[in-house]
């Protein structure tokens, strides 16, 4: 029986693993990752029966080191799973379940994979500019494909839309989005973001708390730098 044909009495929980790729965790990653951690909390009106038994945000692959050092804001999110285990090898995973957000996939997400699929993977680093492929050594399991469009976004952002589609039932068409924003550094500096966001009411993109101020941060070291 494929998932698409089983019957649930409740919906199942939906979990989201981002397979990490890089032998550090970068002070960027750090925010996207608590921001999808605290995104994915169900919201409180939420039946019981419908509440997540176990982490629903899984992070994956951490090479040994790193996920000995991780920041303690990582460590102790409640619904957040970190571990040095790839991610075939979680508890209760199924093949037959897995989506794979794969920038080279013939179909994008659609909203009635949130009944095909339990399980959403992301592979590498989604914000890579020029984008790397990355997700090139995910393939190897066969997971079946799909991709959020022609844009390439950062990790939190790609979580994001694929629950609004899965979760909310949002075609992908109608998620308000904003390509290349810019973002004001100082009075009379601006600097333009590759990567497509989801966008707010304001249509300013929705980003990680604290993510705008480290980008300043970052821009400020780069001006230092060339002194």
């Amino acid at each position: 029986m494929t998932p698409s044909e089983q019957t649930f009495t409740h919906p199942p929980t939906k979990h989201y693993v981002v397979e990490h790729l890089d032998k550090e965790l970068e002070a960027w990653s750090k925010l996207e990752y608590l921001s999808i951690a605290h995104e994915c909390i169900p919201p409180r009106d939420t039946p019981h029966e419908q509440m997540p038994q176990s982490p629903n945000f899984h992070i994956t692959s951490l090479p040994e080191e790193l996920f000995h050092k991780l920041p303690k804001e990582l460590k102790w999110h409640g619904n957040l799973h970190a571990t040095m285990d790839e991610v075939v090898q979680l508890p209760g995973i199924d093949s037959a379940e897995v989506c794979l957000l794969d920038p080279k996939a013939d179909r994008d997400m659609a909203p009635e994979d949130g009944e095909a699929f339990r399980w959403f993977v992301f592979g590498g680093i989604l914000g890579d500019d020029p984008p790397r492929d990355r997700t090139a050594e995910l393939r190897k399991y066969g997971f079946t494909g799909r991709r959020l469009g022609p844009v390439q976004m950062t990790t939190d952002t790609a979580v994001r839309v694929t629950r609004l589609v899965v979760e909310q039932k949002i075609p992908l068409d109608e998620i308000p989005f904003v390509d290349f924003p810019e973002l004001k550094i100082s009075k009379n500096e601006t600097t333009e973001m590759p990567f497509r966001y989801v966008k707010n009411e304001d249509g300013t993109p929705v980003m990680p708390e604290g993510m705008i101020d480290l980008i300043k941060e970052d821009s400020n070291k780069g001006f230092t730098d060339m002194m």
